[in-house]
């Protein structure tokens, strides 16, 4: 029983690891063919085909991430940290913002519309603050679609038979719980929102690197799971 199980085991370990050695350069003498990889298109991590800007839906929201415009990326990571800061470091609660912001508005126009006839001798028409209603709409279908997506994308991976996405989906769903379990849901959120606006465009910018990198640790990998194969199939020969 023992020996099936492992045989079993070994078989499970070999069927992943051949898969990750499919998605691997070809190797030479312990290293890269870089002769071959030279006379094609290089090749990106994992196979991909598409640009980061395109992988990350193109338009946009891609390049606020991948700061093609600085000041604007820059805008949106300040006000998420200071969204962050206001809530964990100086413990306030959205309700508590809320109020002073609303007290503060309160304040401004009473103050506009009391004191401006005194200033200028002509009474001054305090403007009107109305959100217009396609912002909130806007905003639950973008919403809305980006759920649907990650629902669908879910779906798909559980249905398509494919045991390496499907295993990748569930690790990287365990270890969300994990990492919820660490902090609250905010600071989860503003982890993935500072990952996504600063990961992508150092990516970008050191692809090449960062590929060469991974190939490196997976070749690794490969190599020590053949040593270790090997181990284990001679002391199990001496054995049996």
């Amino acid at each position: 029983m023992s020996e099936h199980s492992e045989s079993a085991g070994e078989k499970i370990m070999s069927s992943i690891m051949d898969t990750i050695a499919d998605n691997l350069p070809k190797q030479k003498s312990g290293q890269f063919d870089v002769a071959s990889a030279a006379d094609q298109m290089r090749d990106k991590l994992f196979g991909r085909q598409k640009t980061i800007h395109r992988v990350l839906g193109g338009g946009k929201p891609a390049d606020v991430l991948l700061w093609r415009n600085k000041k604007i990326s820059s805008s949106v990571l300040v006000l998420a940290t200071a969204i962050w800061v206001f809530f964990e470091w100086l413990d306030y609660h959205f309700l508590t913002i809320v109020s002073f912001a609303l007290v503060l508005g309160m304040v401004a126009q009473f103050v506009w519309s009391n004191f401006s006839s005194a200033l200028s001798r002509s009474p001054s028409k305090v403007p009107r603050v109305e959100l217009p209603e396609e912002l909130f709409v806007n905003i639950a279908v973008a919403i809305g679609t980006q759920v649907n997506k990650f629902l669908g994308f879910l779906q798909d991976v559980s249905c398509e038979r494919n045991l390496k996405h499907f295993v990748l989906a569930i690790v990287g769903l365990w270890a969300a719980a994990v990492i919820g379990g660490w902090c609250n849901f905010l600071t989860v959120i503003y982890i993935g929102f500072v990952s996504a606006h600063t990961l992508p465009v150092l990516y970008e910018k050191y692809e090449d690197q960062v590929d060469d990198f991974l190939y490196s640790i997976l070749g690794l990998l490969r190599d020590q799971y053949q040593k270790l194969d090997q181990d284990i199939d001679s002391h199990l020969s001496v054995i049996i």
